[in-house]
């Protein structure tokens, strides 16, 4: 395999710690997704996919084990220094699109970049480049409520990549969709990763769209297979 882009190593987590309802959700968990690598996470319901997936992008913490980024030690770092890696180096997918109702699709895509310090101009220019590429760009000035569910999600995916992300980390990215659309919306996922070299772990229960992917890993009782 590839050098490394992201590395989980030994993760563990639990909720209501030292508390007779404490629950461990990870139990030592261990996954490498190499550079341009795409990765399939298959995991039943509740086996703890989106926590494995936020403590990978930063949005939590683990209480044993190491993240490494890009070859950079990831724990240890103040909450500040995590958002800054977070907003420069990962793009989230969530099953569902999550974009501002009151913006268009275009300023949907056009805000992180203006978060993250890029000039209105480049980031509109952008914005309507990736709106393209999915096929969408007809659509940039439509608000989420007027688009499809295809639709808003192709605009997410374009969101997730607006700062040029590293790593791209994506839950059940289809699975709010139809199976016609959610194969049709997949392909044009996976197009977009690949021409922008992306490395990528995507949660899925679809083992159809697992197949696609480069490599299979399977999370069960808290631990990577």
């Amino acid at each position: 395999m590839s050098e490394a882009m992201l590395t989980l190593d030994g993760i563990t987590k639990g909720y209501n710690r030292g508390k007779p309802s404490e629950v461990v959700v990870l139990r030592g968990a261990t996954v490498t997704v190499g550079r341009g690598e795409i990765v399939a996470l298959v995991a039943p319901s509740g086996a703890g996919k989106s926590t494995l997936l936020h403590i990978a992008g930063l949005l939590d913490v683990a209480d044993e084990g190491t993240v490494q980024l890009d070859g950079r030690q990831m724990n240890g770092l103040t909450d500040r220094a995590r958002t800054e890696a977070r907003r420069a180096e990962v793009g989230f997918i969530y099953q569902f699109h999550h974009l501002l109702p009151e913006f268009s699709a275009l300023e949907n895509v056009v805000i992180p970049q203006l978060a993250n310090g890029v000039p209105k101009l480049q980031a509109e220019a952008r914005a309507r480049d990736l709106l393209g590429r999915v096929g969408v760009a007809a659509r940039a000035d439509h608000r989420p409520a007027a688009l499809s569910g295809g639709e808003q999600q192709r605009v997410a995916f374009c969101r997730a990549l607006a700062n040029g992300p590293k790593l791209l980390l994506a839950d059940e990215p289809t699975g709010n969709l139809d199976p016609a659309t959610s194969d049709q919306v997949f392909g044009v996922l996976m197009s977009l990763v690949r021409e922008t070299g992306l490395s990528a772990l995507i949660a899925t229960h679809n083992m159809e769209l697992a197949g696609r992917m480069d490599r299979v890993v399977r999370l069960a009782q808290g631990r990577v297979e």
